[in-house]
C-alpha cells in the first residue's frame, strides 16, 4: 500500500473525532497493510519554523516529551531581563524567543510554564496557557510573572518556558449557534466550587 502521510492524518482526526461516523475501527481496518515502523517520519505532521535568535533550535528532547523549550532571545552580549520580586510594580516581563512558525489550521502552539521555574522560582506563565495561533506569523515571546520574593535574572538562552502543540476545533470545523435556551442538566448553572473538595 503506498502511504499518503497527509490522509493518514486526515483519517485519523477523523477517527478521533466522536462527532464523525468513520471509526477508530475503520482506521485500523483501512491502513492495517501499512509497515508503521518503516515509514514512521513520513507520519509526523510538519511544523515550520524560523530561528532567528542566537540560540540552539528547539526540539523535543525526548520522544515521549510533550513540549519543547523555548529559550530567552537576547541581542546584545551580556544583556539580562531582570523580574522584579511580587508586588514591586516591575515583576512582568514580555521575553522574546527569536522563533517564528507556521502551523497547520488545525493546530495551536501553547505556551507554557516550565515546572522547575515554578516551583523552585516561583516564576510562571502569566497568561499560561499563551495561544500562538496558526494564522499568527510573528515572534513568539512569552510573558513572564515573578510570583517569589526575590528578583528574577534572564540571560540568553535560559530556558523559560515550554511549547505544547495542540489540536484545536476552531472555525474551520466548529460553529457558534446563538439559541434563547440550553439544555438542561443535573449540575446546571453551579459554577466554582459547587461540588466540593471531597
Amino acid at each position: 500500500m503506498d502511504i499518503n502521510s497527509n490522509e493518514i492524518n486526515k483519517k485519523l482526526f477523523e477517527a478521533i473525532d466522536p462527532n464523525n461516523s468513520y471509526s477508530m475501527e475503520d482506521f485500523d481496518t483501512e491502513f492495517n497493510s501499512v509497515n508503521h515502523t518503516a515509514h514512521i517520519s513520513d507520519l509526523k505532521m510538519s511544523i515550520k519554523f524560523i530561528n532567528k535568535s542566537n540560540n540552539e533550535d528547539p526540539e523535543f528532547q525526548t520522544d515521549g516529551a510533550a513540549g519543547f523549550d523555548f529559550r530567552a532571545n537576547l541581542p546584545s552580549e551580556g544583556e539580562v531581563i531582570t523580574i522584579g520580586p511580587s508586588g514591586s510594580g516591575n515583576n512582568v516581563a514580555m521575553v522574546p524567543t527569536g522563533l517564528f512558525f507556521e502551523l497547520p489550521e488545525s493546530i495551536e502552539l501553547q505556551v507554557r510554564p516550565r515546572s522547575g521555574l515554578a516551583a523552585k522560582k516561583s516564576i510562571t506563565v502569566l497568561n499560561s496557557p499563551g495561544t500562538v495561533d496558526s494564522d499568527y506569523r510573528g515572534e513568539v515571546k512569552v510573558i513572564l510573572i515573578n510570583h517569589g520574593t526575590e528578583e528574577f535574572v534572564i540571560s540568553n538562552g535560559d530556558r523559560i518556558a515550554q511549547g505544547v502543540l495542540s489540536a484545536v476545533s476552531n472555525g474551520q470545523f466548529v460553529r457558534l449557534d446563538k439559541v434563547d435556551e440550553l439544555n438542561e442538566t443535573e449540575r446546571g448553572s453551579g459554577g466554582f466550587g459547587s461540588t466540593g473538595v471531597k
